[in-house]
């Protein structure tokens, strides 16, 4: 498969000069992007090689390999389907919105009704003080907890130390991994983990609108320690360098791999900071460093974890909107009332359903998924050190989002 691995690789590279979102990391060989940019392959040629490549990997014989083998296997033939799906969308075909998360992250996102959503509204509003809407009474409670401009990087500091402590002391990372993190502004998104290859990663932080002190930790957990700074680590490590596979040394960013990459980051954040003991630290090292009202974590927390259920509403705006079944306007206004954003946040979300489409479902299902696997195999909340076992094999390994929904 290693022949077939590097021309899934350059065939990644070739989609990149027709898609500038699509190749989120290469650390391959610098010719071979180097080529793709001199050679501008049409998108048909692309599908075309990717659709022999598809036809050689059905006829190969790997019943009788080890399980990885086989796992690499079914990795490369999903992405290789993901990638002709994204090479359609790019000379003008249109999918729907369910359609297009199959195509792309071999899975078909669960939908929720209207009513679903105001009767966790109704929950959450009993506990926020006010008589305006809950949208309204949320943003004024959220408030009192953003970390002051002057602050963030001492808080973030913080909290990336933190994150890599605890993530150490389960996970075996090479001597010299490290990133670094940049204050960015002007983008669809609030952080962005860019990994450069050899174990380094460039973490940038939007800064255009408020950054609330649970983000601290989110972003440092997900984007870091042991999100994507450590699944990129590991991918790299242990697949491509010890087995040279090089598959591993690109990441194609609308692939399945992203609803793995996506849900185990975000996963991650409860791994390393479980229940009671994230609140615990948040109290008495990140709210004093931020200075906030360390005697509302409980409260803050509690709120957060009842707008945590919101989080699908995200997934039906876009499904709607992109359906067309909303206009632009109506999306941002269903993001207020049921994600519970802000308008200036809820404007910067549907930019970002406007660059990267049904890529959304990625965070809220690939996190229930990833959960789902891991406490599947013994890795429940009252099992810490099975829990951090299973979610660093998974991290290790080349495994599909489809995989996953079968192992309950």
């Amino acid at each position: 498969m290693n022949d077939i691995a590097e021309s899934y690789v350059k065939l990644v590279l070739a989609v990149g000069q027709h898609d500038r979102d699509y190749v989120d990391a290469f650390y391959g060989q610098p010719s071979w992007l180097e080529e793709a940019k001199s050679a501008r392959q049409p998108l048909d040629w692309i599908e075309r090689t990717a659709s022999s490549l598809l036809s050689r990997l059905n006829d190969s014989r790997i019943s009788e390999a080890e399980e990885i083998v086989q796992l690499r296997h079914q990795y490369l033939t999903r992405q290789l389907q993901s990638l002709i799906a994204r090479v359609e969308m790019l000379g003008g075909r249109t999918y729907a919105f369910d359609e297009e998360a199959k195509a792309l992250y071999d899975v078909i996102p669960p939908s929720y009704s209207e009513d679903h959503f105001r009767n966790l509204l109704k929950d959450l509003g009993a506990l926020l003080p006010g008589v305006s809407t809950v949208s309204q009474r949320y943003d004024a409670f959220k408030k009192d907890f953003i970390i002051p401009s002057e602050k963030l990087a001492v808080v973030f500091r913080a909290a990336i130390e933190e994150a890599r402590n605890r993530t150490i002391k389960h996970v075996e990372l090479p001597p010299d991994e490290h990133f670094t993190v940049e204050h960015v502004s002007g983008k669809s998104w609030s952080g962005y983990n860019w990994y450069k290859g050899n174990n380094h990663s460039l973490i940038q932080l939007n800064t255009d609108l408020p950054i609330y002190i649970d983000r601290a930790v989110d972003l440092a957990a997900h984007e870091g320690y042991p999100g994507h700074h450590v699944y990129n680590t590991l991918l790299e490590s242990n697949l491509m360098r010890k087995r040279g596979w090089v598959e591993f040394s690109v990441y194609a960013l609308f692939s399945p791999q992203s609803l793995i990459a996506e849900g185990s980051a975000n996963y991650g954040i409860d791994v390393a900071f479980p229940g009671e003991d994230r609140v615990a630290f948040e109290r008495t090292a990140l709210f004093p460093l931020a200075g906030l009202d360390s005697s509302r974590a409980e409260v803050y927390y509690r709120i957060m974890e009842l707008s945590a259920k919101l989080n699908y509403a995200g997934n039906e705006a876009a499904r709607n909107y992109l359906n067309g079944t909303m206009t632009r306007n109506d999306a941002v206004h269903w993001l207020e009332t049921y994600a519970l954003m802000s308008p200036g946040r809820a404007a910067q979300r549907v930019r970002f359903i406007e660059q990267y489409r049904s890529y959304v479902i990625n965070y809220n299902l690939g996190q229930d998924m990833v959960r789902r696997h891991v406490e599947a195999h013994g890795g429940t909340a009252d099992q810490p050190a099975r829990r951090w076992d299973v979610f660093k094999e998974l991290i290790s390994s080349p495994r599909l989002p489809s995989g996953l929904t079968q192992e309950r």
